[in-house]
């Protein structure tokens, strides 16, 4: 048989357009003879939907459009399609796989598997599917399941479709990227293969989503173990499949670092896209996080697309501001110097009748940065541009960072990404050429909001900082556990005392990337007015 994965790059809502890509998929299918084509789940409304399920005329516009297709279909006898929507049977929604031809609907299969932790909310809106089918197509037994379907191992519902004697199982997904993700997967589809005795298709929606990133790595495998075909990470493809050829055995070792890089690249993308963004401006400090995030907006939209704007202070030393421009212009970005000490002097003159006699403290740092955020937030007023905020994981976790001033922005890069990390990236983006300033990557981390400032002033080792805060928010252990690996008690309980105590912040934080197992976003739920 031959089959056209369809790894593709739906918008949520815009059943339209996604409905106009299935068309020309069809198309090209028909173009090479394939006897059917597989989109990701839930493709004609885009993953995740939310509560766009909860009103029925969103879901009356995806059937009507689905209707169109099948409509559009009927063209291309030959040629069948398994795709993946919403339906309601007996006023009941279910997450639905249907297979069609010549214009009809020929097989169904609901999801049974709804994920309801980190950022999966499926219990909210579907309904289990009651029971497990297959179909004989073109003289193969299939069996469909619908992404977290396949995470059930060599259980429910992969049981029952080992029992039906498939032949065959295509999975369609909508499986968010996190690193260690691509690898995972492989090992858990070469075990249902190996349990089922069946070869399997997997079709996995590609691009960001808000705060998720799916990377696609579509692929078949075949029941002896091998992976004939697998498709590309992070982005959009179309690739025929014979499930009759004998292929070549194969699936991608990527770098940590590497996806990471790619994930982030195609999260920045996607969300200004998507949102309507033509062009991004980040604040320069002369740090690495901004840096950092600098490279991958250019590297994501482009250097036009680009303004970087210095905004130093009468504590910001020299250096940052020339490796600022030294920055910009190895970037070919457009950059701008905009100095702050003059409003900064006006504030304190302003302020100065009420905190007479008050020691100097945070307060006076955070103005700073506050002056600088509503000047990246006038540039995005005035020209339509999109804030990066540039504030990393560690940092949000224990709450280095400044509500309404470096916080402020659209969407926040590498709010998923560890200091530790941040350096990793550096390199990676300086392997071919030097694009971060060599000073940029090897000078001690500073917010530089007073005199002689660095951040292990206040904070622990980045290495040690990330290492507490990776047991306690993405393995979410205990203090009692973290301290039995070896850390010492008086760090351990100072650190977690900062992350829990800064949750409104993270509360009021832009919208992020996720690559980590657990995020600071839709999938991480804590309360604000407690005490645990």
């Amino acid at each position: 048989m031959k089959i056209l994965i369809a790894q593709l790059n739906p918008t949520v809502g815009d059943v339209i357009g996604n409905a106009e890509k299935a068309k020309k998929i069809l198309d090209q299918g028909n173009d090479h003879k394939a006897d059917l084509v597989v989109f990701s789940e839930l493709f004609l409304c885009g993953y995740p939907p939310k509560d766009l399920l909860e009103k029925k005329w969103f879901i009356d516009n995806v059937n009507y459009h689905f209707k169109e297709i099948l409509n559009y279909s009927e063209k291309y006898p030959g040629l069948g399609f398994i795709m993946g929507l919403p339906q309601y049977r007996n006023q009941k929604l279910y997450n639905t796989a249907v297979l069609a031809e010549k214009g009809e609907v020929i097989f169904s299969q609901a999801k049974s598997l709804l994920p309801n932790y980190d950022v999966f909310d499926e219990k909210r809106y579907f309904t289990p599917a009651e029971k497990i089918n297959s179909i004989l197509y073109k003289q193969k037994l299939i069996g469909i399941s619908i992404c977290e379907d396949a995470w059930g191992g060599t259980g429910y519902p992969n049981d029952k479709l080992k029992d039906l004697g498939v032949s065959l199982i295509i999975n369609i997904s909508a499986s968010p990227f996190n690193l260690g993700k691509i690898s995972q997967r492989k090992q858990i589809f070469q075990q249902i293969s190996n349990f089922t005795g069946a070869d399997i298709i997997y079709v996995n929606q590609v691009g960001g989503n808000d705060d998720l990133v799916f990377d696609g790595t579509s692929f078949y495998l075949h029941s002896s173990g091998r992976f004939k075909t697998v498709l590309n990470s992070f982005r959009e493809q179309t690739l025929l499949i014979n499930s009759d050829s004998p292929g070549e055995d194969r699936y991608p070792e990527l770098n940590k670092v590497e996806t990471a890089y790619q994930a982030l690249v195609l999260g920045i993308k996607d969300y200004m896209g998507k949102c309507g963004f033509g062009k991004a401006v980040v604040g320069l400090s002369g740090g690495i996080d901004s840096a950092v995030t600098c490279v991958l907006a250019v590297d994501a939209v482009g250097a036009d697309n680009v303004l970087g704007i210095g905004m130093p202070s009468p504590f910001s030393s020299e250096h940052s501001i020339s490796d600022s421009k030294i920055l910009a212009e190895n970037l070919k970005i457009d950059f701008k110097l905009i100095r702050i000490n003059s409003v900064y002097q006006s504030y304190l003159d302003l302020l100065a009748p009420w905190f007479e006699n008050k020691k100097v403290d945070v307060t006076e740092e955070n103005i700073q940065a506050r002056i600088r955020g509503n000047i990246l937030m006038a540039f995005s007023n005035k020209y339509g541009y999109l804030v990066l905020s540039t504030g990393n994981k560690s940092e949000l976790s224990v709450g280095y960072c400044t509500l309404y001033g470096d916080m402020s922005g659209g969407l926040a890069v590498l709010s998923d990404v560890p200091k530790t990390m941040v350096y990793d990236l550096a390199e990676y983006v300086n392997l071919k050429k030097e694009r971060i300033p060599l000073n940029i990557i090897t000078k001690p981390p500073s917010a530089e909001l007073k005199p002689n400032q660095l951040d292990q002033d206040t904070l622990p080792p980045y290495s040690l900082l990330d290492e507490i805060l990776y047991l306690y928010v993405e393995k979410q252990e205990s203090v009692d556990q973290i301290v039995g690996q070896g850390l010492d008690r008086h760090t351990v309980e100072k650190v977690v005392e900062m992350v829990n105590h800064n949750e409104y912040k993270r509360k009021q934080a832009a919208p992020g990337i996720k690559i980590t197992s657990k995020a600071f976003g839709s999938g991480w739920r804590m309360p604000l007015a407690a005490k645990f």
